[in-house]
Order: C-alpha cells, then sequence, then structure tokens
C-alpha cells in the first residue's frame, strides 16, 4: 500500500486541530476526514494516537522556538537588534497553537514535559541576550522573565491590537526600559 500523503500532512493537520479544537479534537477519524484519506493511511505513518501526538509536539518544538531562534541568530547584530528581530519575529506568530499546548500540558505529562522544555529554552535564550548587555545573570533572568511573561500573557488575554501598534510598543518602549541599565 503507498500513500501520497506523507507523515507531515498528518502532524500539520492534527496542529490544526489541536489549535481549532484542543487535544480532545485531535481523532484519527476526524483527522482522515479532513484529509480526504482512509484511516488506513494514518496507520501506514503512525503506530497509533500517541505516536502522532509526540510527533506534533515535535513539530510545534521546531517550528515555536528552535525555528524562531534560529531566524533571530541568521539575522545576527548585538543583543538589542536580536531582542528587536525576536519581538518581530514572535509578532508573526498566530498564539494558538501555543495556548492550545498549554491547555493540553494541564492535562497530559508527556505535553508538559515538553511544555516545561520549551519555556526553559526560551527564558534560557532571552536570558542570554539580556546577560550580552551586560546584566548579572539574576539580572537578565528577571529580565527574561518578564518579557516572556508579556508575551504569553499578551496570548492568554487575546489582545486585539494590530501587530504593528504592538510591535512600535514594544520596540519604542519596552525594550528600551528592558535594556536600560538603573
Amino acid at each position: 500500500m503507498r500513500n501520497q500523503l506523507g507523515p507531515e500532512a498528518w502532524v500539520e493537520a492534527g496542529l490544526a486541530a489541536l489549535r481549532d479544537s484542543g487535544v480532545d479534537g485531535v481523532r484519527v477519524e476526524r483527522l482522515a476526514q479532513a484529509l480526504k484519506v482512509t484511516k488506513g493511511s494514518f496507520y501506514w505513518h503512525f503506530k497509533d494516537r500517541a505516536a502522532l501526538l509526540d510527533a506534533m509536539l515535535q513539530a510545534w518544538r521546531r517550528r515555536a522556538t528552535f525555528a524562531v531562534i534560529d531566524e533571530v541568530e541568521t539575522c545576527g547584530g548585538d543583543a538589542v537588534q536580536r531582542l528587536r528581530q525576536l519581538s518581530t519575529v514572535v509578532g508573526r506568530i498566530e498564539g494558538r497553537l501555543d495556548l492550545a499546548v498549554r491547555a493540553w500540558a494541564g492535562q497530559d505529562a508527556e505535553a508538559k514535559a515538553a511544555l516545561d522544555e520549551i519555556d526553559r529554552r526560551r527564558l534560557d535564550y532571552l536570558a542570554s541576550l539580556f546577560r550580552e548587555l551586560p546584566f548579572s545573570p539574576a539580572e537578565a533572568r528577571a529580565r527574561a522573565r518578564l518579557v516572556y511573561h508579556a508575551l504569553i500573557g499578551e496570548l492568554t488575554i487575546g489582545e486585539h491590537v494590530s501587530s504593528a501598534e504592538r510591535l512600535a510598543e514594544r520596540f519604542e518602549i519596552i525594550i528600551p526600559m528592558l535594556t536600560r541599565r538603573p
């Protein structure tokens, strides 16, 4: 049995279902219907739903964290320039998937472990930028937490401010405030 639909299509459909309906919406039969294929296609690529969920977490890790950091680092510049670039990149990301992963982590140990790992990685990256300015490790960590918690809060509250307004606020107020020495 050859199938033209690869595992990536199933992962993408799973992530879309997670974003739109939560983890309970990630059902093989529903995904097969959405992809217009049989459930047999799913089992060609994945042992079971748990294997799909694991692949979805891996894809989310890559896309929502490692690819973002890679893009920022590729642009280069000093720490302030990279903070600005990070803000721009994050401003392009639609946050409902992150929120869905956070909700999933509230009921699943593997999703919680993945979320904890990603939260640590994101905070470590932010803190490394602040340490370059140079702030002490404690000051850098505190500033990293402020930035990160503000971003998570923005997602959680569902702030209905345009990306351009949000970016201007970050560039003109928040980044200068957090990068200035007391």
